[in-house]
């Protein structure tokens, strides 16, 4: 039988849920303050995924107009029920967002099923009886408690709370951390699969009752153990096809966030058992590779590069707040991503405040970015060039003086890093430059440093010194992106055309 190899995805699809229907595989992530957010992807074997959609196209809140760093949407579920597809979204500071389609490939209607503050990883359950749930945890951040669990009847259709909360779990001495709960029945049993422990060191948990609202029995169903996978948790349980149990979960390798492995799953003694027992100890392990979920089925990938030759933006592309028509255009240049030079009407005009930054996900470790632009600069500080986004970041590109164009690359660094966080940006070259059209490229090291580099004959290139130490946002790993704006912040009618991405 064939063999797959962990991680199955290099990038930071973080806090994955994934359902079965039919002979589809569907999962979803968070994305924060990236939007069109809460990626949903598909797949034939669970291997191999592509992306179709995005749950939501915008947030209906103001605050999401610019960049809400660490808001946003987090760690969301999905489940189909009676022919709809249903995705539970928390935003940690507003409530509970449900999203809704009877087509995954089409348009998502959003309804906030409740106002909260802190109610975060909501799971939805349906019962035999017809009554319907949702297992929720809490944020710290928001709510000063990271360890509990609680339940509470929901409208079967998603419109609103029957009752209130009740608690049914304090982990506060076995499972500090407490988060990320997912909902299932088998065999007269509720179970609540839960990562436990915190991202980076934390472990995979379970609960298990015959009554909805517990008493719950606790037992850890996987962890790092000998394995190199630190913090193996936070993830679904789908069973296949052919009957077989299978677990998908989150690795956080920080600089490049929370890749995404797929781990084999049974049932010993009632409990679930995840990955392998390796070390002797009776606990899973993650494995390295295992014999795959499927076979003979196609070898979806996630699109990267970009010709702009749809009329529409690619999927794999979000921008760092709120979708905005004025940010950018597809038509006036046919062929061309058309990126104005937007000015920030809030504060300064840094790459970490700007909702017109568009970003994308890296899919793995080591890759060469390259563009082919054309900066038309209408007033001095128009610029348009290419960067990397994380707590420390770089962007290079055209500069406009309004007499002249310059190569420019900055450097910047955020703190006060847990609530949106504050940036500092410095210039670190500068060169003048011949002409307005460039060739820039951003080579991304196994080292986890990246530099730039341009050609003005898309040939010959020259490196810009400054090296560039990969660095994690908020809550996500580190992102490419394309920006054009007025960093003088001034209203200009300047504008970057942008040809081609190429990512290999």
């Amino acid at each position: 039988m064939q063999q797959y190899q962990n991680p199955i995805l290099y990038a930071d699809y973080s806090d994955p849920d994934v359902i079965r229907v039919g002979e589809d595989y569907y999962m979803v992530s968070s994305s924060f303050t990236y939007l069109p957010g809460v990626p949903l992807l598909h797949s034939k074997d669970l291997v191999h995924w592509e992306l179709i959609n995005h749950c939501v196209s915008s947030l209906p809140f103001e605050k999401y107009d610019f960049p809400s760093h660490g808001s946003g949407t987090w760690a969301s579920s999905i489940r189909y029920h009676e022919g709809t597809f249903f995705v539970f979204i928390p935003l940690v500071d507003e409530g509970i967002l449900v999203a809704r389609s009877r087509d995954p490939y089409g348009e998502f209607e959003l309804n906030l099923l409740c106002k909260s503050k802190g109610w975060i990883d909501p799971c939805p359950f349906w019962d035999e009886d017809g009554k319907a749930y949702m297992v929720f945890a809490y944020a710290k951040s928001r709510c000063g408690m990271k360890h509990r669990l609680s339940m509470v009847e929901i409208d079967p259709n998603c419109r609103g709370l029957l009752s209130e909360p009740k608690l049914i779990f304090d982990g506060e001495q076995i499972a500090p951390t407490t988060e990320g709960p997912k909902m299932y029945k088998k065999n007269g049993y509720y179970y609540i699969l839960m990562p436990s422990g915190g991202v980076e060191d934390g472990w995979q948990s379970c609960l298990r009752s015959r009554s909805v609202y517990g008493l719950y029995e606790y037992k850890i169903v996987m962890h790092q153990g000998n394995s190199a996978v630190n913090g193996p948790h936070q993830g679904g349980w789908v069973t296949s096809s052919d009957g077989r149990d299978w677990f998908i979960h989150f690795q956080d390798v920080i600089e490049l966030g929370r890749i995404v492995h797929l781990q084999p799953m049974c049932f010993a003694d009632g409990w679930p058992f995840i990955g392998q027992d390796q070390n002797g100890d009776g606990i899973g392990e993650p494995v390295e590779s295992w014999y795959m979920p499927e076979e003979d089925m196609p070898s979806y990938a996630i699109a990267q590069s970009d010709d702009f030759e749809e009329k529409h933006l690619g999927l794999q592309w979000q921008w760092q707040a709120n979708p905005n028509s004025a940010y950018y255009s597809l038509t006036d240049r046919p062929g061309y991503l058309r990126l104005f030079c937007w000015k920030n009407p809030e504060r300064e005009n840094y790459l970490w405040y700007a909702p017109n930054v568009l970003t994308q996900i890296p899919q793995k470790k080591e890759l060469t970015m390259t563009v082919k632009m054309e900066l038309t600069g209408k007033e001095a500080g128009d610029f348009g060039g290419i960067g990397v986004e994380g707590h420390i970041y770089g962007y290079a590109g055209l500069y406009s003086t309004g007499e002249k164009m310059e190569i420019r690359c900055y450097r910047g660094i955020v703190t006060e890093k847990m609530f949106h966080g504050e940036a500092e940006e410095r210039l670190v070259f500068s060169s003048k430059l011949e002409g307005n059209v460039l060739w820039l490229s951003m080579s991304l090291s196994d080292d986890k440093t990246y530099k730039f580099s341009y050609s003005t004959d898309g040939v010959h290139f020259t490196q810009i010194q400054e090296k560039f130490p990969l660095s994690r946002a908020t809550w996500t790993g580190a992102k490419l992106c394309l920006w054009s704006c007025s960093k003088e912040n001034k209203n200009s009618e300047g504008y970057c055309d942008y040809e081609y991405v190429t990512i290999v």
